[in-house]
Parts: structure tokens; sequence; C-alpha cells
């Protein structure tokens, strides 16, 4: 008996939506048949497996019921023992299906609402599901749309296929953008969520600025001219770092264009924001210089270890370096990914000479010499008495003035210091009752131990129960890293997973 029922009307209704929602024909006729099985169901057991195909070319709906052949059943809906299964079809197996042609439905006006939703709905996560692998796709692009509707000071921004958000704090502030606005934003982020996939723009995002300038500069489009850092203060100010890969093309020229055409159409774009242009380098300190311009620099002192630059720049300079509400300096850190401190000469020259009395004064106590040795000393590059102790007598008898029986006398009384200090220590890690087992920890040196016994931390399972960053705040951050505080407390955390007979169980 031929249950299909010919619904050639079925295929116009799928190609005339697919066209309508630019998604495949394939995924209209899988809404229409999800539609059509909710329908059997409703009429023949909601438990029961009942699935409707929707002929491809000829429109015919075929309804039928599923039953799955198994050893034991545990759905007796849609379930059916092998034992009775071979009496219907002994040529199947188990794991395969029994197949029952069901009569087709004459929808009612419940069943055909009912339908009628599950289709839309359907076609409506079709549509997301296209606007998603659309987008997703084009994170980091320029799009152009009309601003469509306000929510909250948020701009709801219509695409053509779909809407994106343009946060309040996304727009560049000032920017005054009102519905059926043209808006050329950058898409930062696509996400799907449970209303469907959310497309973020934004106006801020350094990236809206590169993009730009790719649009405008041919040679950074064609990558002969690469963008490396982007920081910006949206609507004041903004600095770029540019450098060209071929070396007859001046980046920064290239960039500002004839008579700053060029510059002048982004600067347009972004509500008259002022755009300084550097070339980049590959050295850290040039590279710090130029982000500072226009400030001029005299000096630069890296600390790599803490990532930090110091600027030395002259008096007359100083507003400029730091500029206003201390943007440019700001901008410049930000750029340069390294943080920046701005000294005038005067104050350099204040700091240095203070460090050198510092200096100066710990060789006159420690060594019982005058400021003339003591600053003998510091000025050769001697930091601490451990310096002293760790060079050799013959490198120390060549400092002027010095002779080997100088240099033998100070690295004998910088080794009796040492002892000195080293005994007051420990006299004092007792003293505070820090244990022996902490004391044996050999990155803890005497000096970590007597703050870990000021700060009540006297056995290893007080030391044990520290977290890395309390250890960092106890003994300093430059003293050790969070990585290094880690270290020492699963150093003292051992012997929590030792056995009885002192071996790791």
């Amino acid at each position: 008996m031929d249950t299909a029922v010919n619904r050639p009307e079925l295929l116009l209704v799928a190609d005339a939506v697919a066209r309508e929602k630019s998604i495949e024909r394939d995924d209209v006729l899988e809404a229409m048949e999800q539609a059509i099985q909710k329908a059997g169901r409703a009429k023949y057991g909601h438990e029961k497996d009942i699935r409707a195909v929707i002929d491809r070319k000829t429109g015919d709906v075929r309804l039928s019921r599923w039953t799955e052949i198994v050893e034991t059943v545990v759905n007796e809906e849609t379930q059916i023992p092998v034992a009775i299964s071979k009496k219907f079809a002994p040529e199947k197996e188990v794991g395969e299906y029994l197949i029952d042609p069901l009569p087709p439905i004459d929808f009612g006006r419940i069943a055909a609402q009912t339908a009628k939703q599950v289709i839309v709905q359907r076609v409506r996560e079709f549509e997301r599901a296209k606007q998603f692998g659309e987008f997703k796709d084009r994170v980091g692009e320029i799009i152009n749309g009309v601003v469509k509707r306000t929510e909250y000071g948020n701009l709801m921004v219509d695409l053509g296929r779909a809407e994106a958000l343009l946060r309040r704090d996304e727009c560049i502030p000032r920017e005054q953008l009102k519905n059926g606005d043209r808006v050329r934003a950058f898409i930062y982020d696509v996400r799907e969520e449970q209303r469907g996939p959310q497309i973020f723009l934004s106006r801020t995002h350094p990236g809206f600025l590169a993009k730009l300038f790719a649009q405008e500069v041919p040679e950074i489009y064609d990558g002969i001219i690469e963008i490396k850092a982007v920081s910006r203060d949206p609507g004041s100010r903004a600095k770029m770092a540019v450098i060209s890969r071929d070396s007859s093309i001046d980046p920064v020229g290239a960039c500002v264009g004839m008579r700053g055409s060029r510059v002048q159409a982004v600067v347009a774009e972004l509500q008259g924001e002022k755009i300084d242009i550097i070339p980049w380098s590959p050295n850290v300190a040039t590279f710090v210089v130029n982000a500072l311009a226009p400030a001029e620099v005299s000096k630069v002192v890296m600390d790599e270890d803490a990532g930090r630059v110091e600027v030395v720049v002259p008096d007359s300079q100083l507003s400029l370096a730091i500029g206003r509400r201390g943007q440019n300096v700001r901008l410049a850190s930000q750029l340069t990914r390294w943080d920046i401190d701005i000294l005038t000469e005067a104050e350099e020259s204040e700091r240095r000479q203070e460090e050198f009395r510092r200096k100066t004064g710990l060789f006159v106590e420690a060594l019982d010499v005058d400021d003339m040795i003591a600053g003998l000393l510091v000025q050769e590059g001697f930091e601490s008495i451990e310096d002293l102790v760790a060079t050799a007598v013959d490198e120390i008898a060549t400092i002027e003035g010095f002779d080997e029986n100088v240099a033998a006398e100070l690295q004998r009384r910088a080794d009796n210091f040492l002892t000195r200090q080293a005994g007051e220590q420990e006299e004092k890690r007792v003293e505070l009752g820090v244990s022996d087992d902490i004391a044996a920890i050999e990155a803890l040196s005497a000096k970590d131990l007597i703050a870990l016994g000021e700060k009540g931390v006297k056995t290893l399972d007080d030391l044990a129960d520290l977290a890395g960053d309390e250890l960092v705040e106890i003994l300093g951050a430059e003293a050790l890293t969070e990585e290094q505080a880690n270290e020492i407390i699963m150093a003292a955390r051992a012997h929590w997973f030792e056995g009885e007979d002192g071996k790791a169980g």
C-alpha cells in the first residue's frame, strides 16, 4: 500500500522561503520534515520514533514509525526484542530498524499552526547559523551599516543581512550618531548566544585605526608597509608604529601622504583624532625614544627584568614628554608595551648622587674606610660587599691608587663583615623561632628567613600554607617572582607527601 501523499506545493514553498531568507532549500525542507514529524508524534504517540521524509523531486511526503531491534528492551515504544522481530523481518539484525509506513496526516487547524511554528523556528535557526558562519570569519574587518535604533545608549546597526551592536563605550567620545546615520565600524567580536549570533562593533578599537590606514594606504594593503603597533585615546590622540619592508619607501611619509591627504582622511573619520605616525624599531630604546615624540630624550635606562624603561629628558621637555594629563607617556607606554618613567636631567642627577651617597655609606660602614676609598669602589661599579668578595684581588688592585696589599685588606674586611653579618642574622633567625627545616631551603636567604619570622612564618607547615602572592608580599617583589615563590612553597609541602620510610608515598 502506497502511503505517500503528493504535495508538490511544498517544494514551491521551500523554494520561496529559501530565496527570501538566503538559506539552503534542503534546510527549509528539513524544517518541514520536522514539523510533520511533530504532528505525527502528536497523533500516534510522543514516545514513538516517528519520522517524515519529503521527496526532493516530487514533493511526496512519507510518514513512518521506526522501531530499533535490540537484545534487551529498555523502551517498549521505540524498541523490539530480536526474537520477535525475526517473525516480521528475519533478515534484519540487532541495531537495525523495522520501518512501518503510516497513513498521511490530515492537518487540522491546530496541527497546521503547530507545524507552521516549528518551520518558522527552524528557518530562524538556520538563518542565525548562516549569519554566524558568515560573520565569525569577518572579525577584524571594517563594515558599513545604518543606525537602526538606540537601546539604553547603545546603537543597533543594520548591516543588511544582520544586525550588530555598537555599545556606547565603543563610540568615539562626543560623537553624535542618530537613527538613519551611515556608520563605519570595526568588527571586534562575534559570539553565538541564546538569541542568535551577536556581532559587536567598535569605533575606538586600535584595529579600527589600523584598518582605516590599510584602506587609505595601498602600500599597507599590499604588505610593503606593516603596522606594528597602535595605541589610542579615542577622539583625542593616537600613536601608530610602522615599518617598511622596502628600504626605498619611507613608511611614515607613505602613511601621511601628499600634503597629508592620507592621514587627514583617517583623522576626519575619527572625529579629528590627532595621529602620531612613528617608525618602529626592533631596538627597544630607539622605539621608546620614537614613541615619546615630539619630546626630545637625553638618555634611556632599561630594566628588562621589571619591564620598565627610565627616560631622562631636558627640564624644558618634561611637560611635552608627559603630555596633557599624562597622555603622551601613556600612549607611548601602550605602544611599546613597556612601563615608562619620565625624569628630568636635574631629577636624574639628584637621584644618581643620592644612590652614590647610599652605596658609599655602605662601604664606609662595612669596611671601616674613608669616603674617598668607598667612592672609588662605587665608581668602579661595585654594588655590594658581596661583589667585593667575589672579585679577584688582582682585579681590585688595578683600581687607580690601590695596590695588592690594599686590595687584600679590603677583601679581608669584607669577608669579616659578611661573616659577622651572617652570625647576627643566624642569631636573629633562632631568636624569632624560625625552624632549621625552613633554613634548609636553599632558595631562602638569611634576610628572607628573618622576614618570614617577623611575619610569624616559623615552621614548614606555616610556609606550606602560604599562597605564592602572600610569600611575594612578605619577601618583596624585588626579591623573587611569584613563580619562584610557588617553587619554594612546593618544596615546603614535600614532607606532606612522604611516607613513613621517608620516601614519597
